[in-house]
This record gives structure tokens, C-alpha cells and sequence, in this order.
């Protein structure tokens, strides 16, 4: 079903009468597990991920399919389409960004791209201060620090950086109370708990490490779904991996 789309000519068809009500397919290629949802407004009607260490590329839209017929939901009758766009594994952004874009184009709809450290910091819910972090290979991690608010609004507080473990203790490591999240957090937990129980000094300074995220699309859908319901501009060309570090290749160079 999603493989013939891709040679079956003009798709086009008239959108939701409410964006409210609009079934978006959200995929996220970043992290190793992967994931991928389904959702009509702000209800996530079917959701998997990737069990098995297959690469994306041999699984991804036999994935997307299985999810199709799980939701009995034709592919034609997808709004939007959101991916996230990093940072992340370079391979696995490229695969998600550029199936993403193939199934938006060939059927004429709109597309947006979450940056994946958002979507991270959404899953752990309000906070003040949320450090989200994701494996970046060679010992380091990508990072970034937000603000959610009451309505999971997610708010930037800093640019997302490549950078050591330690480095990101000593930038974020003073914040009195902070939610973590993200599968850096996993990863590299022992020395966060390390780092806080060595800064702390009383009552007030709090540090809540996150649970792993079950299913990241299901965040990347609801943030594609704020920007759908503002009306705007969500083409393909505006959809743009994040790469934030060079990818191994280039640094060889």
C-alpha cells in the first residue's frame, strides 16, 4: 500500500474541514529504537516502535504500513506529515526526513519537522528547567535545556550543542531543580546521580532523572499538531535535518 503510492500519479484531496480533527503520521528516526504514531487532533490513535536493532532503512515503511492497517486508516487520509529532524543518528534522520518528505509530496500535503530534543523535553512534562539529552557518539551528547510550561508548551532556553558528558555537568550542573530526560540520561545516568548528589545542598535543589521515552513520534505528533493549528507554512522545503555536530565523514576530512 505505501510502496504503490509512490508511483500512482496525483493523490491530491481536500484537507480537513478543522485542523482540530486532522490525522497527522509522525515518525522519528532519530534515536536507535525508533518510533512511529498516528493521531487525529490531539489523540494518538496508534503508536509503535522498533523492536529489533534492524537499520530503518530496511523497516520504515513496512512499519508505517503495519501501522496503517492496525488504525484502519488508508495513507491517502493522512493531513500531515511530521518527522523528527534531530539531532540524532545521521543515517536514521536522513532514512525518517527523506521517506517523511516522499509520502508529503507524492500526496500533496503539508509537512513539519520536530527537533528531537524538543520532543524529548515534552515527554517529561512542566518543568522550569528541563535538560534533554541524546547520545552522540564518540562519548559525547547532544543537549539542550528548556522550559515546559502548565500546557506542555516547550520553550528553548539555549541552543542544542554536541558536547562531553562532563562539559554539559559544568554548564547545567548548577541548576537547583531540573527534570532530565532523554536516552543520554540513561546512558550516562551514574554520573548525573554522582553530580547531583555532589552539588547538593539542601531541600530545594531537586533533580528528577525521566523515565526512557516509550514512544518519541507520539511527542513529535504533538508538537507538529500546535504548529498545524496556527495556520503555518509547513512545506517540504522549509523540512531540514538538525545535525548540530558534523557527521563522522566530514570530520575525517
Amino acid at each position: 500500500m505505501v510502496g504503490q503510492l509512490f508511483n500512482s500519479g496525483d493523490q491530491d484531496r481536500p484537507l480537513s474541514s478543522s485542523h482540530r480533527n486532522s490525522v497527522i503520521l509522525s515518525i522519528e528516526t532519530a534515536t536507535l529504537a525508533g518510533s512511529i504514531s498516528i493521531s487525529s487532533g490531539q489523540e494518538i490513535l496508534q503508536s509503535s516502535t522498533r523492536p529489533s536493532k534492524e537499520s530503518h532503512s530496511n523497516t520504515l515503511l513496512a512499519d508505517i504500513e503495519a501501522l496503517l492497517e492496525s488504525a484502519k486508516i488508508e495513507l491517502d487520509k493522512i493531513d500531515l506529515f511530521a518527522v523528527a529532524v534531530g539531532p540524532g543518528s545521521f543515517t536514521g534522520l536522513r532514512i525518517g526526513i527523506a521517506t517523511t518528505k516522499a509520502l508529503a509530496v507524492t500526496l500533496n500535503r503539508p509537512c513539519v519537522g520536530i527537533p528531537t530534543l524538543n520532543a524529548c523535553a515534552r515527554s517529561a512534562g512542566k518543568s522550569d528547567a528541563t535538560v534533554a539529552l541524546l547520545p552522540a557518539g564518540r562519548g559525547e551528547v547532544f543537549a539542550q535545556l528548556f522550559r515546559v510550561t502548565d500546557d506542555l508548551k516547550v520553550i528553548p532556553l539555549d541552543a542544542p550543542s554536541h558536547i562531553s558528558p562532563e562539559k554539559m555537568l559544568e554548564k547545567y550542573g548548577s541548576l537547583a531543580s531540573a527534570n532530565w530526560v532523554g536516552e543520554g540520561v540513561q546512558l550516562y545516568q551514574d554520573l548525573i546521580s554522582t553530580a547531583q548528589a555532589e552539588s547538593w545542598d539542601d531541600v530545594n535543589n531537586r533533580w528528577r532523572l525521566a523515565l526512557p521515552v516509550q514512544n518519541l513520534a507520539e511527542q513529535v505528533a504533538m508538537l507538529a499538531y500546535e504548529q498545524w493549528i496556527e495556520d503555518q507554512d509547513l512545506t517540504v522545503e522549509a523540512v531540514h535535518a538538525l545535525y548540530v555536530r558534523p557527521s563522522d565523514a566530514e570530520l575525517k576530512k
